[in-house]
């Protein structure tokens, strides 16, 4: 099994958060490829600061991506997904590449449910009928969609959810909580783990 892992709209794949992800999963035996978008690439590069393209117009290049790892690949079966934004794309991408055999699976690290302060402007259409199997890992108290306000929307039976303890969209709690951001981290990890276990399993 090999995670494909895109980053979220304003951090690249050298952010802290997917840093800390990445070794995680990589001590739990997943082999990674984590990618980032051409207009995060174009940053480093000097480019200007612009806003993140719509979720919609990284498909392509995401499908893109999925293509060169299954050449560089063969054997190994691909599980795809992201952080944030990263996680989007990827579920806008998920069934076409699942009902083509090409992908077994999709991870969300914080899916971005909606605009923080903006829960009516939901981007979950296309979550409603979802085949592919999904794990969507997310903090309780996330800004982009609370443990409280997702438990209410109506979502695919294919999604599983891993609820992180007190955890914001970096899955980091409250100082008072009692939780911490490295156990927090390791949970998710775990979650991850056992998920791309369990759909491997089942092929």
């Amino acid at each position: 099994m090999r995670l494909i892992l895109a980053h979220g709209a304003g951090a690249g794949i050298t952010s802290p958060f997917l840093e800390s992800m990445a070794n995680l999963l990589a001590d739990r035996g997943l082999a990674l490829t984590l990618f980032e978008f051409g207009y995060m690439a174009g940053r480093r590069d000097g480019g200007t600061k612009r806003p993140p393209p719509r979720a919609e117009a990284l498909v392509a290049e995401y499908r893109d991506v999925v293509a060169a790892v299954r050449k560089k690949h063969p054997r190994q079966t691909l599980v795809i997904g992201g952080k944030s934004l990263g996680g989007r794309v990827a579920s806008l991408l998920a069934d076409e590449l699942y009902q083509s055999r090409q992908i077994a699976g999709l991870v969300c690290l914080g899916y971005p449910f909606h605009p923080p302060g903006k829960p009516d402007q939901l981007r979950t259409a296309h979550l409603k009928d979802l085949r592919c199997p999904a794990l969507i890992v997310q903090g309780e108290r996330d800004p982009f969609g609370s443990r409280a306000e997702v438990e209410k929307l109506r979502l695919s039976p294919q999604i599983v959810f891993a609820w992180i303890n007190d955890g914001d969209h970096d899955f980091g709690p409250r100082g008072a909580s009692g939780f911490t951001r490295k156990g927090n981290l390791a949970d998710a990890a775990d979650a991850v783990a056992a998920f791309v276990a369990r759909i491997s399993d089942a092929r």
